[in-house]
């Protein structure tokens, strides 16, 4: 199973709801932060929901 780096490059302010609980539960907060998961269809999913606010990159092990 791969790895997806996950960076989060825009603000959550103003947002709606959903979008804040996404980005919390894959464990960003702020803009730059760096977080590494598993390769899922979840993650995978909960990174199409806020596509606009994070960019992801494959991880080859």
């Amino acid at each position: 199973m791969g790895k997806i780096k996950v960076t989060q490059i825009r603000s959550i302010i103003d947002r709606p709801k959903r979008q804040k609980l996404t980005i919390e539960a894959l464990g960003l907060g702020r803009p730059n932060w760096v977080k590494i998961h598993n390769d899922t269809p979840q993650i995978r999913g909960m990174i199409n929901k806020v596509i606009h606010l994070v960019k992801f990159e494959d991880i080859k092990e």
